[in-house]
């Protein structure tokens, strides 16, 4: 990336600034710059920053280097390549739990001025981000769902998700084509299926392995 002097940063030593910045805690291109700044020799040879070639020293990128950078990347590409690297440093065998959830962002805003809400699968117990997909205005979770899986290998695993999801369509998508189990949330806003359920023999729906033992599967 070249600056008004024609000083050049590498992009990998960008984005890992940026990236460093945001796990601290910078919430915004300022503080990021800021981050930036700050960073010792040895953090900034680390991260390999630009070095220069008459006194040897590392240089950082300036706040405006990182802006423009940014603004210029394809988030979503760069959110697949950054989660399939977390996920390929937190792997998970069979049996572990895949949270499914959305939240908004505090503090982030759209173009619109309009709060950001994500939707994300997080591995139980660690909090690892496996992928997560931006809610498009006027939508919600439900349509998300499978494009958010279908990346993932939840062969094995069990994916939970609050009573939103307890769909006949998530359900099969995780059983049938991800070839997964999944825990979903009943409530009273599906009292037909809330009763079924109540009305099931705890000796038919057991997670003891008798399921199992009886040619079945527990979901």
């Amino acid at each position: 990336m070249r600056k008004a002097r024609g000083i050049r940063h590498e992009l990998t030593s960008i984005l890992a600034v940026a990236i460093g910045a945001v796990v601290c805690g910078a919430r915004s291109f300022v503080a990021i710059g800021e981050w930036s700044a700050q960073l010792s020799p040895e953090m900034r040879r680390r991260l390999r920053c630009r070095r220069q070639p008459a006194t040897g020293e590392y240089q950082a990128p300036s706040e405006a280097t990182i802006r423009r950078t940014l603004q210029r990347m394809d988030a979503e590409a760069l959110d697949r390549v950054l989660n399939a690297w977390v996920a390929s440093r937190h792997p998970a065998g069979p049996g572990s739990g895949v949270a499914v959830d959305g939240k908004v962002l505090r503090g982030a805003r759209g173009p619109d001025g309009q709060q950001v809400y994500v939707f994300a699968a997080i591995l139980h117990g660690q909090g690892v981000v496996l992928a997560q997909r931006q809610i498009p205005d006027k939508t919600n979770e439900i349509p998300e769902f499978q494009p958010l899986l279908t990346p993932l290998d939840l062969e094995g695993k069990v994916v939970t998700a609050d009573a939103m999801h307890a769909q006949v369509g998530h359900a099969r998508f995780v059983v049938e084509q991800k070839r997964a189990d999944y825990v979903f949330t009943v409530k009273e806003n599906q009292p037909t299926l809330l009763q079924d359920i109540r009305d099931l023999d705890d000796g038919l729906f057991s997670p003891s392995g008798d399921a199992e033992e009886q040619g079945s599967r527990p979901h």
